[in-house]
């Protein structure tokens, strides 16, 4: 059933689908946002993918990397902040649109404990709520935060067109240009999983952290268990007929958005069609009344008599 669809991934500022762009999956580039909260480079790798734009990489050479080469999917990210964000509210995770109370399966209240057990412990939700959120707080919810230079706000854009460049290695743990050192003042953990389980354990170390005006952050999510290839089966089968699983930035205080990014699962068919439509030759329409040119008046010269 999986190869009767096709994934699109889009990203941009708002939850506003006409406020996105394709991204272009395992390609190396990565789509530029812009919101009025940060500007933002987002960078997603797909194990087996297949999807659009035609012609996409079904891999990436992320995947090769040893600490990634059993994962499925990434989603990575370099962003400065436009105004200071305190770290209790800046969460990362998935929400929709629609309830999706009446579809969720049995067992899924100690599907969710497991979850948190074993994947994430600080994740928070409501899927019973008219617009259902799963939420963790971004500091233990990341897989990789690396921790960047403070930047004036003029010189945001041209740092996120460097950083462009450079957005296909993977994204490692710790601190640059200054970084470091803030993290160390902090007394944060430099390795990842103990970084994560540190901002877990009380939370006075959230509210002393604050993602700061200006300051560059690069951050990574990823993980084994979610294979897009299975996805219309294993995700979109149970959730009242989303077809689409959204990934959100936001500050939970303010319900202000840095970014959306939407992995949408769309009928192969349907796919074919369209691109068979846009490629077709317009043929003028041959129902309406050709109107004959209306010719120049020239007087005759009996007229001016």
């Amino acid at each position: 059933m999986a190869d009767k669809y096709l994934l699109r991934v889009t990203a941009g500022p708002s939850y506003d689908p006409t406020s996105h762009e394709t991204v272009a999956v395992n390609s190396g580039t990565p789509s530029t946002i812009r919101s009025p909260l940060c500007s933002a480079n987002i960078s997603v790798r797909i194990q087996n993918y297949r999807g659009l734009p035609c012609g996409s990489p079904s891999t990436s050479s992320y995947f090769s990397n040893p600490p990634h080469t059993h994962d499925q999917y990434s989603i990575a990210f370099s962003f400065i902040p436009k105004r200071t964000i305190s770290g209790k509210s800046l969460v990362f995770g998935n929400d929709f649109e629609h309830p999706i109370r009446d579809r969720i399966p049995p067992g899924f209240s100690a599907a969710f404990r497991i979850v948190k057990w074993a994947i994430d412990p600080g994740l928070d939700g409501d899927v019973y709520a008219d617009k259902p959120y799963l939420y963790g707080n971004a500091l233990s919810s990341i897989n990789v935060l690396s921790v960047g230079p403070k930047l004036g706000e003029n010189r945001l854009d041209s740092v996120i067109g460097v950083e462009a460049e450079q957005e296909e290695k993977p994204i490692t743990e710790g601190g640059f240009e200054g970084g470091q050192e803030l993290r160390e003042n902090l007394n944060i953990p430099e390795n990842a999983a103990a970084r994560q389980k540190w901002f877990l354990g009380g939370h006075d170390r959230l509210e002393n952290w604050q993602w700061e005006q200006g300051r560059l952050y690069k951050a990574d999510f990823f993980n084994p268990y979610l294979d897009f290839n299975g996805f219309s089966l294993k995700v979109l089968g149970y959730l009242g007929g989303e077809d689409y699983l959204r990934y959100v930035l936001k500050d939970k205080e303010t319900g202000e958005v840095l970014f959306v990014v939407v992995f949408t699962l769309l009928p192969k068919e349907q796919v074919e069609d369209e691109e068979a439509k846009s490629s077709r030759p317009r043929i003028p329409d041959e129902t309406k009344p050709v109107t004959e040119p209306v010719k120049s008046f020239e007087p005759r010269e009996d007229d001016l008599d």
